[in-house]
């Protein structure tokens, strides 16, 4: 088992920025290295922004937030960052870290964690 707990999450204006954390924990934790973010606007449905492999060489982004959005991540503390910057009032959703094993991909996630939402005003 993995349990996965996000922080961070919060108000703020467009343009501005914040950073979510998650912290990872659990006997199985290795097992589970891949680490993602997605997110989840009322009203549609979850989609991904961002993955990192366990050696942080590999990330993958949602074309949506490329070159605003940055995720890295802390093994020594199993925890993995999303630095969100330039945000728009679109990127307002709940935001969930999830966890898998194999590849960095957009799907196949094993483990989730409870959710912090995130609100972007004009």
């Amino acid at each position: 088992q993995v349990q996965l707990v996000e922080s961070g999450g919060g108000l703020v204006q467009a343009g501005g920025s914040l950073r979510l954390s998650c912290t990872a924990s659990g006997r199985t934790v290795n097992n589970y290295p891949i680490m993602g973010w997605f997110r989840q606007a009322p009203g549609k449905e979850r989609e991904f922004v961002a993955a990192i492999n366990w050696s942080g060489s590999t990330t993958t982004y949602a074309d949506s937030v490329k070159g605003r959005f940055t995720i890295s991540r802390d093994n020594a503390k199993n925890t993995v960052h999303l630095q969100m910057n330039k945000m728009k009032p679109e990127d307002t959703a709940v935001y969930y870290c999830a966890a898998k094993s194999g590849l960095a991909t957009t799907w196949g996630y094993e483990y989730w964690g409870q959710g912090t939402q995130v609100t972007v005003s004009l």
